[in-house]
């Protein structure tokens, strides 16, 4: 049994398994039920935990979970102390930590490579069902599926929800498999004409899903990419300097954004909802101030039985299910102290990665940052971050980087020189 769960195959097939299970997550509830979902996700978990212990040899425990990853959950279970609902508090942490478990797994048995083909091929097969289900709603039956959420309006061009629920998390998904799949291409990891399919099929969902976000979310990471691009060209005793202007334009370019939201909101044609979302992040504030350092407790999700999710929705006569803004959502849920510790984790992430990309010569180095970029640009319009795929991408992004630089990394091979040397992460 030990061999077998050290074994390459097993590692390659147990990463396809938490990809496809975590990304279709709403698709295993709607079909069978949450309970058949969190089934799966603890076999997993345990599985993972036989994993790591039967490559115990191989991995150092030192280095295996990133610190701000460890103070983030810790503090998001701390929470249940002051919490409305101690127990449904404690149930949300237990799941932000299964999650965080399976890609502190995936991050120590597959590099950097090995998973972007592990995801591409999930997101390939993902998003090909979420185009079979659409035209077969939209097209050939031209009736909606509601126990999938799909309202079939391909032949009208959209809105279109794949098998994801939403239009903005199918946005979500086919921007990461943007990435995932140009990365391959680069790398020539699969057949040229495969990788161009998928391309075309992402982005074609991408246009589809109607989703305002997406549109920015491409604008940023292409931005990323250009930069990137420029620092990589850079030679290596100048790049400090460039990285810190880069850093000074990033800063002017976010004051800038906000100077000019409302004629951005405009261009985008997303008045209305985003009218709503600021009238949401106005009261969620206005809740804050009655617990600014330790917010209301971990709940993820929204439950609308608890305040103050319930009064939020009644005042705003609505039904949120999240505060549609990652950094709000951890606010409000975890105070302040909460923000600086998510903004430690994704920071720090996006650094570490970021200086690994601009320092090797592989562009698979690039997935790393891109996808952070992705996840913290959507992070401003919505809380996927928080939870399922989002949370998990967030925690594999913190792991891969954590593997090339980390402080604990130079303090362990001084206090033993025998620990096996850090994970290349290619």
């Amino acid at each position: 049994m030990t061999t077998l769960l050290a074994s390459a195959s097993f590692a390659r097939a147990y990463t396809l398994t938490v990809f496809a299970a975590v990304f279709s997550s709403f698709a295993i509830e709607r079909l069978m039920s949450p309970t058949t979902y969190v089934t799966i996700v603890a076999g997993l978990c345990l599985l993972g935990v036989g994993i790591l212990i039967a490559r115990r040899d191989e991995i150092a425990l030192l280095r295996l979970v990133p610190f701000t990853v460890l103070a983030f959950i810790a503090w998001a279970t701390i929470s249940a102390v002051w919490s409305t609902d101690a127990a449904a508090t404690l149930r949300n942490a237990l799941a932000l930590a299964g999650i965080g478990l399976l890609a502190v797994v995936i991050g120590h048995i597959r590099d950097t490579l090995q998973t972007v083909r592990a995801l591409g091929d999930v997101l390939r097969t993902l998003l090909g069902i979420s185009l079979g289900v659409e035209i077969l709603s939209g097209i050939l039956l031209d009736t909606p599926f509601r126990f999938l959420a799909v309202e079939g309006n391909l032949a009208s061009l959209g809105p279109v929800q794949g098998i994801f629920g939403t239009r903005n998390l199918l946005g979500f998904v086919a921007v990461l498999a943007l990435i995932t799949f140009l990365i391959e291409y680069r790398t020539q990891s699969v057949r040229t004409g495969v990788s161009v399919a998928s391309v075309i099929l992402a982005g074609s969902l991408a246009a589809f899903s109607d989703s305002p976000t997406v549109l920015v979310l491409a604008v940023a990471v292409g931005l990323a990419v250009l930069a990137l691009v420029l620092v990589r060209r850079v030679r290596p005793d100048r790049r400090r300097a460039v990285q810190f202007t880069l850093g000074g334009v990033v800063v002017v370019g976010i004051a800038v954004g906000y100077a000019l939201r409302h004629p951005i909101v405009a261009l985008l044609g997303a008045g209305t909802d985003f009218s709503m979302r600021v009238d949401l992040w106005n009261l969620m504030v206005d809740y804050l101030r009655f617990r600014p350092v330790q917010g209301w407790g971990w709940y993820g999700p929204w439950d609308d039985g608890e305040f103050p999710f319930n009064a939020l929705n009644f005042a705003l006569r609505s039904e949120h299910a999240t505060g549609l803004n990652a950094y709000f959502d951890v606010l409000l849920q975890l105070g302040w102290l909460g923000l600086l510790l998510f903004f430690a984790l994704a920071g720090i992430a996006l650094v570490r990665s970021w200086l690994v990309a601009t320092e090797r010569r592989s562009v698979v180095y690039a997935w790393t940052p891109l996808i952070l970029v992705a996840l913290l640009v959507d992070s401003m319009f919505e809380s996927f971050t928080l939870t399922g795929l989002g949370w998990l991408m967030l925690v594999l992004c913190a792991v891969r980087a954590g593997q090339s630089r980390s402080w604990r990394e130079r303090i362990g091979e001084r206090l033993d020189p025998s620990l096996p040397p850090a994970a290349p992460g290619l």
